[in-house]
């Protein structure tokens, strides 16, 4: 919980810290009434948003402890193309070449860390016959 929260922490900071500088906060109450769907829309939008952060940041740094980092990174990136799918189907947003494309490698980069657990696996399984018939 220390790193989510002092890396979330920090990351504040720093977007804090780049808002101000960049003078962009002077915006923001243009930008909230300029949403098309009002301004507690626009406030329920970034609030829900950073929630939803929080429990991806709690679950993925779970998922370190108790299974492995690759593991988890592979279940983050199994997350990448249902965002894009979710706004097509529910924000009726364009599917552009761009979006295509990184759906396809993070599909590609799961199944290729699926099928190398598989291969892993049916090797091990080879190895530890052998062991077991040398032994006997």
């Amino acid at each position: 919980m220390d790193m989510i929260i002092y890396q979330n922490l920090f990351a504040s900071l720093v977007t804090v810290v780049g808002l101000f500088a960049s003078g962009e906060w002077k915006g923001i109450g243009r930008e909230m009434e300029g949403y098309g769907l009002g301004t507690t829309s626009y406030l329920m939008t970034l609030i829900w948003i950073a929630v939803f952060w929080q429990l991806f940041s709690i679950g993925a740094v779970g998922l370190i402890f108790e299974v492995s980092s690759l593991f988890s990174n592979s279940i983050s990136v199994v997350g990448l193309p249902i965002v894009p799918i979710a706004a097509i189907f529910f924000f009726h947003d364009k599917m552009s070449g761009v979006k295509g494309i990184s759906m396809v490698l993070a599909i590609w980069g799961f199944v290729s860390y699926v099928y190398q657990f598989y291969v892993d696996d049916k090797n091990s399984r080879v190895v530890k016959k052998a062991v077991d018939e040398t032994s006997r």
